[in-house]
């Protein structure tokens, strides 16, 4: 085989949006990415924190790019980049900032390496977008459509629709959550259980609407500002359970929220 059909059998060619990066030596940097057909890789660009390289601008976080990539021992190397979508806004406010950070974090822990998923990939690609473009008040709405949809696809979808100890249909009362249970407990089995906790009316239409509904419907969904809270709060409890690990970028996230809101009412 001559060198050039060598060379042409080690590279491959793939969309990617950078999940996270880490600097690596004096110039490199390891790169999370998030692929179509690959799955999530791990990628080494080589002097991209070099600042003639033409790479830098085409692997910053949360931007999609096409990627020629070099198989290698340890890490592929990136040998080419090219930017399809920047998503400029997203690092042009630090509070749509930190709801990509929260969205990658997510990604990133329900995903292994090289575990190709394609439904995983529109969603995320999707859910930039959003971030990107819709109305701030919009922000909270979409991370809550983006977290029940990923724990379906993920294979942690929350019964929501039959109770998950007697499998009987769910009436419009006040049932149970259960974290362990994994979804949804009616009154009879509900009440007194260890770890269930009551689930208002609201709360779980709400539930039920943005799981099994398109986007182009929840978006226009009015929340009250309690309701949207007790919605997070749960969700951020149950993903914190199925990940057996703390969500960092979600206490960052309420936090920039926070200072947000103290602005915009001082304002």
């Amino acid at each position: 085989m001559s060198d050039q059909a060598e060379r042409r059998q080690r590279l491959y060619r793939s969309e990617a949006i950078v999940l996270k990066r880490r600097d690596y030596g004096e110039a490199d940097r390891l790169l999370t990415v998030f692929t179509p057909t690959h799955g999530k890789l791990v990628l080494l660009g080589k002097g991209v924190r070099k600042t003639q390289s033409r790479k830098a601008g085409h692997v910053e976080l949360f931007t999609l790019s096409t990627l020629l990539i070099a198989k290698a021992r340890t890490w592929d190397l990136v040998t080419q980049a090219e930017m399809i979508e920047p998503y400029l806004p997203l690092r042009e406010s630090l509070l749509r900032t930190s709801y990509a950070y929260y969205v990658t974090e997510l990604l990133d822990g329900f995903t292994q390496e090289q575990d190709a998923h394609p439904a995983m990939w529109r969603l995320l690609r999707e859910t930039l977008a959003r971030l990107a473009a819709c109305k701030e008040e919009t922000l909270a709405l979409a991370a809550r459509f983006y977290d029940l949809h990923l724990l379906a696809l993920a294979g942690y979808q929350p019964q929501l629709f039959t109770c998950v100890a007697c499998q009987a249909a769910l009436e419009p009362v006040t049932n149970y959550f259960s974290i362990v249970d994994g979804g949804v407990l009616c009154p009879k089995h509900g009440e007194g259980r260890i770890g269930a906790e009551t689930l208002p009316l609201p709360l779980f239409k709400a539930l039920r609407f943005i799981q099994t509904r398109e986007w182009e419907q929840v978006a226009q969904l009015n929340l009250s500002a309690g309701l949207h809270a007790e919605l997070e709060r749960l969700l951020h409890g149950y993903i914190v359970y199925q990940l057996e690990r703390n969500v960092r970028s979600a206490a960052f996230l309420r936090t920039i929220r926070e200072q947000v809101q103290s602005v915009t009412r001082d304002a």
